[in-house]
């Protein structure tokens, strides 16, 4: 007699971190978040928001996508969690679906992923290629480098065993980005109760509120760096999937922001 539970369909939700009214894939492995629900109540007052069970939606300014990937981890028990923007998904591998005008047709749909998951247990976007920077150089030109030695610091005090990954990512010139990722539960769960003590004892030694707005943001950008720190130190073999964009992006702006950031030392002040 075949096993059941082996032939139970895997369940799969992807949260994707929302903070304003937008369209969303229709498809049912898709689940919008309302990030910052406790703030803004009544600005996506139709979807789930984070701030229910156990969750930090409070954080939002600082942890932006985080308080979702928190509330998953706290709230959810589907076969493999993930996380994605609003406006930024995990791309399909069909060529003519890439470069459909519509660009919600290019957005990576379950019978692809289930595909794809038999494979890898982990994905996360393609890696992104700074060339001419390190991923500590580039963050110090951009953004503050106190608040990767303060990381630093926080590492080698409650997850010693994570700092020789650090030190080799912040070398490297290239990083997977976005916060975004799928993972089987036992995975997503492990990641979750490793990564949010760190950035909570983070915090809690570099206060936001001494920051502006967006550079208040700086924890949930230490934590794409983070999650490439945990594959390495763990020797997880992952998959890449392209990520697509549901606007045009201006790559002037970035490009020469890039340049300035490097050559001329003007940090960012806003997204991109």
């Amino acid at each position: 007699m075949a096993n059941t539970s082996n032939m139970r369909q895997k369940t799969i939700t992807l949260g994707i971190a929302m903070h304003k009214p937008y369209p969303v894939p229709r498809a049912s492995i898709y689940l919008p978040i309302h990030v910052g629900a406790a703030l803004n109540p009544d600005v996506l007052s139709h979807i789930q928001g984070d701030n229910t069970g156990d969750n930090i939606s409070t954080l939002n300014p600082y942890f932006c996508e985080l308080t979702a990937l928190y509330w998953l981890w706290k709230n959810n028990d589907s076969d493999y969690k993930g996380l994605v923007h609003y406006r930024r998904y995990f791309a399909t591998n069909n060529f003519f679906k890439r470069h459909n005008h519509n660009r919600f047709e290019r957005i990576l749909e379950k019978t692809e992923l289930d595909q794809i998951l038999v494979q890898h247990p982990i994905i996360l976007p393609k890696k992104r290629h700074y060339v001419i920077e390190t991923i500590h150089s580039h963050y110090a030109h951009t953004m503050y480098a106190s608040q990767l030695n303060i990381t630093e610091q926080v590492l080698q005090d409650i997850a010693p065993e994570y700092v020789a990954a650090w030190r080799s990512l912040m070398r490297q010139r290239s990083a997977h980005i976005f916060n975004m990722m799928i993972m089987d539960r036992e995975h997503f769960d492990a990641y979750c109760a490793w990564l949010f003590p760190i950035l909570f004892e983070l915090t809690s030694r570099l206060d936001p509120n001494q920051y502006d707005a967006f550079h208040a943001r700086y924890p949930g950008r230490i934590s794409e760096m983070l999650l490439n720190v945990w594959i390495m130190h763990k020797g997880i073999h992952v998959g890449q999937q392209p990520t697509t964009f549901t606007e045009c992006i201006n790559w002037w702006n970035k490009g020469t922001s890039f340049l300035k950031a490097k050559f001329f030392k003007q940090k960012y002040t806003g997204s991109f």
